[in-house]
Order: structure tokens, then sequence, then C-alpha cells
């Protein structure tokens, strides 16, 4: 059978669709952990992303931090975790957060040290208090690059999210590592099927917000 029979033959069985192993459930656990994992790794890296950009300080500790972070094999830091923390959401969430937080603590600096100077300066003569200067006029001009940040650890996170699986828990991964483990190559296809078409998704979905939040003067000139 070819890849295509493979899933063909997982998405038409039936059995597939209803239970705690069906498509909605995995689905489900897989972007919970994934949104969760994003949530996380947002509330720290934007932050800081935003205030070294913001100061101009920090961006040699920044690339530093960037390349270690991804330098970290993700599935080894899950074994480590496992091993000193033991079974639960925990020990997949750190190697998770790990990845999604140096593209978009990187990519936020680099997107605020981008914007023009001129109306920053402007703002400033103006007496306009910095944290204003921040979020009415650097932040909206630098907002395209800071959610293609966003959507790049946001599809880091999906795809590695399968991991969750090696430690016992749900989401997509289940397919494919109980695929590999029973010799059942309906699963495995099917299951990295529906994590190729959630990033998928997840890109549309950040399209979309581009489409809403950016205003449309900043987009043609990105």
């Amino acid at each position: 059978m070819n890849i295509l029979n493979f899933a063909h033959a997982f998405f038409g069985d039936s059995a597939h669709w209803h239970g705690y192993d069906g498509i909605p459930t995995r689905f489900a656990e897989h972007i919970k952990y994934s949104l969760e994992a994003l949530l996380i790794a947002t509330a720290i890296g934007l932050p800081v992303g935003l205030l070294t950009g913001h100061t101009g300080r920090g961006g040699n500790a920044l690339a530093l931090i960037a390349t270690a972070g991804r330098a970290l094999p993700s599935f080894g830091l899950l074994v480590l975790m496992f091993i000193w923390i033991g079974f639960g959401l925990l020990p997949v969430m750190i190697p998770l957060v790990v990845l999604a937080v140096p593209p978009i603590l990187v990519t936020t600096y680099e997107a605020v040290r981008s914007v023009d100077p001129s109306p920053v300066d402007a703002a400033r003569g103006m007496g306009m208090p910095e944290a204003r200067v921040l979020f009415q006029v650097e932040v909206p001009v630098a907002l395209p690059l800071i959610l293609s940040g966003l959507r790049t650890a946001a599809i880091q996170i999906v795809s590695t999210a399968t991991i969750a699986a090696y430690v016992s828990l749900g989401g997509l991964g289940r397919y494919i590592i109980d695929g590999l483990y029973q010799k059942n190559y309906e699963k495995v296809v099917g299951g990295a099927t529906l994590v190729a078409g959630l990033a998928l998704a997840t890109l549309a979905v950040f399209w979309a917000a581009s489409r809403l939040t950016v205003s449309p003067g900043v987009r043609r000139g990105v």
C-alpha cells in the first residue's frame, strides 16, 4: 500500500472517529498542549523582546540565549525532564517552551529595533512617556514581524508536541508512537497527516490574525 492508501484506510475507519483514542479527542489534546506551551513562551519571550528592543540593550545576550535554545534537542530534554520530574504535563511543557521562546524573543527584539527612528524621536519630542512610545508608535509598526515570530514558534510547537506521546500523554503523536510500536502504518500516516494539517491550519490562523490586526499601511510597507 502507498501513503494515500494508508491515509484513506485510516480516515475511512469509523473506529478512529470515536472514543478516547478518536481523532477529535487526540486533536483536542494536541491543541491544548500546543496552546499552553505557546501562551507560556509568549508570556516569557514577548515582554523581554519588547523591553530590550525598545531600550536597545541586551541584543548580544538575546542572540546567545537563542543559539542555546535552538541547540537543545527537544527529545533529549523531554527524557531528562521525565527522569527528573516523572509523569505529567510539566516534562512536556518545558522542552516545548524552551523551543518556542527563542524565535519569539529574538524576532520581537529585531522587530522593534527595525522601526524607523524618526516617528519614535518625534513622539519623545512631544513628551510622550516611554511606555506609550513603545505601544503606540513602535509596536504597531513592528507587529508584522512580531507575529511572524509567534507564527514560527507556534508551528514548531505543533510539530514537536508529538513528543508528548513518548511519556504516555495524548495528542496526535499517540497515533505515530503507537502505530510504530504496533507496526500499524495506517496509524503512523494518519497521525503524521493530522499534524501536518494542524500546522497548515496554524499558518492560516496567523495569516488571518495579521490581516485583522496589522494596518493596511504597515502591510504595504513590509
